[in-house]
């Protein structure tokens, strides 16, 4: 999940970055264009137009940028779910339905950009990688507040519930990304949606 809100363009938006930012900024830019394999150290400074002296200075290594840029994208989607969460209390199934809207409001981003994620696991390699591992556990924490608000809801078998509905935003997420399913985010909210009524129907 991630903002659709267009940013100022990098010309304008860059040069008055504290260095550190700046790093980041363009540590993101290049990792979601290129992949975080492929960059190099000596890109990215120039990216940030600094040089490599200074960027270590900031991140001892490159795997400590990724880390730390990955934990940022992570923090946004934390944001989101505290947001959902405050803004429809106590109500699981318009909690779900908006998470399942903020997913789909980001796809346009998505398509750009390509998700963070799924395009840094690609990259990553090495299981133990610390990015890695924060991956997965972002995505477990993820699951769990689904859970949860499934449980809100009513629904039968929660954790059924919230394993069917990640599949959904995660498959709607990589299917704007390689384009292979036209208005996704359309697609993804009617899913959703069935997916909730049909797991707090009343059974007879």
């Amino acid at each position: 999940m991630t903002s659709s809100t267009p940013r100022p363009g990098r010309e304008s938006r860059v040069p008055r970055l504290p260095p550190r930012e700046r790093i980041l900024d363009a540590a993101e830019e290049l990792f979601l264009r290129e992949g975080v394999r492929a960059v190099g150290v000596q890109a990215i400074a120039e990216q940030a137009k600094t040089t490599k002296m200074a960027l270590y200075r900031h991140f001892a290594t490159k795997d400590v940028l990724i880390e730390e840029w990955l934990g940022i994208v992570a923090a946004q989607y934390r944001t989101a779910f505290d947001q959902v969460e405050a803004e429809h209390a106590d109500d699981g199934r318009a909690q779900v339905l908006a998470v399942a809207r903020f997913v789909a409001d980001g796809l346009p981003d998505i398509v750009r950009r390509g998700c963070p994620f799924v395009n840094s696991v690609a990259g990553l390699g090495d299981p133990d990688h610390p990015a890695r591992r924060l991956i997965e556990d972002h995505k477990a924490g993820q699951r769990r507040r689904l859970t949860a608000m499934c449980e809100r809801a009513g629904a039968q078998a929660p954790d059924d519930v919230s394993a069917e509905i990640t599949f959904l935003l995660e498959g709607a997420q990589v299917s704007a990304q390689n384009g292979s399913v036209d208005r996704a985010g359309e697609r993804l909210v009617a899913a959703v949606t069935a997916v909730m009524d049909r797991a707090t129907a009343v059974r007879g």
